[in-house]
């Protein structure tokens, strides 16, 4: 199969290129390089004669047009977008540009390609979303995210996925564009970019800095480490269902406070310093809107697909840590990008 991954330069998207490429499939990967890009990340692949690199933005529609034809792919991967719920609430229009926009000119670059080509049953046109689109959920543990979920987003970012998730299904239900869609909990591992959570945490912790836990810590999120995140993406796009969509998440709730603590202990415990590293808490003032809790049911991926996650939390988390002892010469030259591990989602 060749598969046209965008975003493939980022976290998420780099995890897909990697796994795909050592499973012999043919990968373009259609990236624009923005700030939390790096080929860095694609690099144990890029020499394969089956990676191929365009860059390129989505928005760009004369230079998705040229893609499509210069390299005809069976399918689509959808990755490309702005991602940091912070940076969404200091500047939405990006998210709006690149998530809803990009996301209109990709579907319509691709359906262009697919009518062009005879409009292939075995083509693919797979959405990668997010499991905050649906909302906030109850303290209750038998409540989760389904495939049927109302959707309730309460971020830019969040709202910027929903709209790009239903311009896929109207692409399908009104071109007939064969598209499936995977909705996913909070993914954490190896390339993940120093703004999020578990990066940013590893690396002040190492620079014995405040660790910073937003509110009381209590809001929970459902952990999926990354590599998992790429193989049930695989799954999908190869054997999923035309129209359906899937929840993928890893069976991992935890408080956020609960997991700043779990660092910790690994930390401890790989490097240790002259006083504990939960030490190095501090509670700081939420973001706002903050959703109370995210648990995703991947019963559907389970049941249909066959997939479930293969690497628990204390494992991945352990994994993750130890990448960024073994890796300091990827994240430090990321930290000096703008906005990374500093404090943002304030500007309201």
């Amino acid at each position: 199969m060749k598969i046209l991954v965008t975003g493939g330069a980022g976290f998420i998207g780099s995890a897909v290129v990697r796994l795909a490429v050592s499973r012999g499939h043919s990968v373009v990967n259609l990236d624009a390089l923005t700030y939390a890009a790096s080929l860095e990340n694609v690099a144990p692949v890029s020499a394969s004669p089956l990676y191929a690199f365009e860059h390129a933005d989505i928005r760009d529609r004369a230079a998705l047009d040229r893609i499509f034809e210069t390299h005809q792919p069976d399918a689509v991967m959808h990755l490309a977008a702005e991602s940091h719920v912070d940076r969404s609430i200091d500047g939405p229009s990006d998210f709006v540009e690149t998530n809803i926009n990009g996301t209109f000119h990709l579907l319509e670059a691709a359906r262009k390609y697919w009518t062009g080509q005879g409009r292939p049953d075995t083509f693919r046109f797979h959405h990668i979303s997010t499991d905050e689109v649906f909302g906030s959920l109850p303290a209750d543990p038998s409540v989760k995210f389904t495939e049927e979920t109302r959707y309730d987003p309460r971020s830019p970012y969040s709202a910027s996925k929903a709209a790009a998730d239903h311009l896929v299904r109207a692409w399908h239900e009104t071109y007939g564009l064969p598209v499936v869609l995977t909705n996913c909990s909070n993914n954490y591992g190896p390339y993940h970019f120093p703004e999020k959570l578990i990066p940013l945490i590893i690396i002040k912790a190492l620079a014995g800095e405040p660790l910073p836990v937003y509110g009381d810590g209590s809001n929970v999120r459902d952990w999926l480490y990354v590599e998992d995140h790429a193989d049930a993406l695989l799954s999908v796009v190869q054997r999923g269902q035309t129209g359906r969509s899937y929840n993928i998440g890893g069976n991992s709730e935890r408080t956020n406070l609960e997991l700043v603590q779990a660092l910790c202990a690994i930390l401890d415990d790989l490097r240790p310093a002259s006083i504990a590293h939960a030490g190095l808490i501090r509670f700081v003032e939420d973001r706002p809107g903050h959703d109370a809790r995210y648990a995703i049911d991947a019963r559907r991926m389970r049941d249909e697909l066959g997939w479930s996650p293969s690497v628990s939390l204390e494992e991945g988390l352990y994994r993750t840590v130890q990448w960024y002892l073994d890796n300091e010469g990827w994240w430090r030259p990321l930290i000096g990008r703008k906005g990374a591990g500093s404090r943002l989602g304030r500007n309201v």
